[in-house]
């Protein structure tokens, strides 16, 4: 027969256990899930090695064996042909990836190219495939390359770059997280006078 004042240390060791466990559940759970590899979806920040390639295979970018690319997904950050396919992708999956002209840098466009005076552009950018940059009314960047010189003005064609291009991504999913909470930035309201006795 086993002692009851043995029998009342088990009971207790084990009411202690389980509520050990209990206890411990709650982490348990986080670590299982920490475990389980995040999609990349809304809200996400996620890093990628990527290499671009056009139809013809010629190589335009890459950052393999540099710093990643970060981005937050869904806050319209990179092109959204390739946003939209990286949707659901987990860490370590590679995957290559097709963009049209019309989900990446948008078609030619003909009426953007101008014709400006000369004494407007840099004279080491008076020369046909002169690429320049610059800034919008809105702060955004304007890409133009230099077409034709001509006597007294030069065309610029505005189209990006790799406007009318099909893009070729292969990339590979480094990092997917939880996007940083953006700090908001309350402006400091002006002092108010002191109110003035009234005579």
């Amino acid at each position: 027969m086993i002692p009851f004042h043995w029998m009342e240390k088990t009971t207790a060791l084990l009411a202690t256990a389980s509520f050990v466990l209990v206890l411990a559940a709650p982490g348990w759970a986080e670590e299982k899930k920490a475990g389980i590899m995040t999609a990349i979806s809304e809200g996400k920040q996620v890093s990628l090695e990527y290499t671009l390639t056009l139809d013809d295979k010629s190589q335009v970018d890459s950052n393999v064996g540099k710093d990643p690319l970060v981005y937050t997904h869904g806050a319209h950050e990179i092109i959204p042909g390739l946003e939209k396919q990286l949707a659901g992708l987990k860490v370590g999956e590679s995957k290559r990836i097709e963009v049209s002209p019309e989900e990446g840098y948008g078609v030619v466009h003909p009426e953007r190219k101008q014709e400006i005076e000369k004494n407007k552009i840099p004279e080491e950018a008076r020369k046909v495939g002169a690429k320049l940059t610059g800034q919008g009314p809105g702060g955004q960047p304007i890409f133009a390359q230099v077409t034709e010189v001509k006597d007294n003005t030069v065309v610029l064609d505005l189209n990006h770059p790799l406007a009318g291009k099909k893009l070729v991504f292969d990339i590979k999913v480094l990092k997917v997280e939880d996007a940083p909470e953006k700090k908001v930035q309350i402006p400091a309201t002006p002092q108010t006078p002191a109110a003035k006795p009234a005579k």
